[in-house]
């Protein structure tokens, strides 16, 4: 079946976020130790809120009616800033490419919470690509060490940040439940605004306690990019898709995320990794593309029935 231009416009959107995201690992790596988890996270959510906010009042959609129902942007907000707390507590000690490969977990975990939240059902296929995708980000978590698998020795960084995944898995099919006709830009906006108040509030110590002064260059490239590319560009994306594509088809373009992490890795002069590894992001560009392909379960009750017609 073909895609329509809104279903283009959803991958491509995820194309971008994918490579976006992948930076926040490469760069978030190199900075983690030097700077506290929550203060960073607060900050590039006040900041990121006000860019975003720029660009609604830029379309004109900050409109009364859309601050209905203000706990949704409330809840929306606390679990993305839990997932990027925990996401920078895990990269402290965690490498980049096997956080990436925790990440490439969240499709199944999102088609779970899209059932549950959506009735969204995963097909045979859709369910073969995520055990795919698993197995080969569970080869990349543990670098391709069977003995480690068969241990489950795995680090303390990548269980830190797999608890914050949850976090983010539920928040797509949730925001598609609770959107009520707000544009990308505005909910997004939202979204932010719900999370900066509580984490700023929580995290006044941590705040009040850093040298903002004393951070080095590459901390505060860092901010900038995680602030205007990866959480507002990111958020805007993940929205503008997420009501365009089903949950799971929304984050398996997670899969490509430890490809992405390797180029950035490459880019600043790191090596490149294992055979071993290499086949287990294979496994998950695989399923990538599995869950790409359209049938007809992807289509509304209505737009199935009339292919079921036409197709007799």
């Amino acid at each position: 079946m073909k895609l329509t231009r809104d279903e283009i416009r959803g991958h491509v959107a995820m194309l971008a976020f994918s490579a976006l995201v992948a930076g926040s690992f490469s760069l978030g790596t190199r900075i983690a130790n030097d700077i506290d988890p929550q203060a960073i996270t607060s900050l590039r959510f006040v900041l990121a809120a006000l860019l975003m906010g720029c660009v609604a009042a830029l379309q004109g959609e900050l409109k009364p009616a859309y601050v209905r129902a203000p706990w949704r942007y409330l809840v929306l907000g606390s679990l993305f800033t839990f997932y990027f707390v925990m996401m920078f507590e895990g990269l402290k000690t965690a490498p980049p490419v096997s956080a990436a490969a925790v990440f490439t977990l969240m499709p199944l975990m999102s088609a779970g919470f899209g059932y549950l939240l959506l009735r969204q059902v995963t097909t045979p296929r859709m369910a073969l690509a995520l055990a795919i995708a698993a197995s080969g980000a569970l080869v990349v978590i543990f670098r391709g060490d069977i003995s480690a698998l068969l241990a489950f020795d795995i680090g303390r960084g990548e269980v830190i940040y797999f608890i914050g995944c949850i976090a983010h898995a539920f928040y797509t099919p949730l925001s598609r439940l609770l959107n009520r006709g707000e544009g990308a830009a505005v909910f997004t906006c939202g979204m932010l605004i719900g999370g900066s108040v509580p984490l700023v509030l929580l995290s006044l110590p941590q705040i009040m306690a850093t040298n903002w002064m004393a951070l080095s260059s590459l901390v505060w490239v860092t901010i900038a990019y995680i602030t205007l590319i990866s959480t507002a560009a990111g958020f805007f994306l993940l929205q503008f898709a997420a009501l365009r594509l089903p949950s799971a088809k929304v984050m398996a373009y997670t899969y490509l995320t430890p490809a992405w992490v390797i180029l950035w890795e490459v880019g600043f002069g790191g090596a490149m990794p294992s055979i071993p590894v290499l086949a287990g992001i294979m496994a998950t560009c695989i399923a990538l593309a599995m869950l790409l392909r359209k049938d007809r379960h992807d289509l509304p009750a209505s737009d199935r029935d009339s292919a079921e017609i036409a197709g007799r």
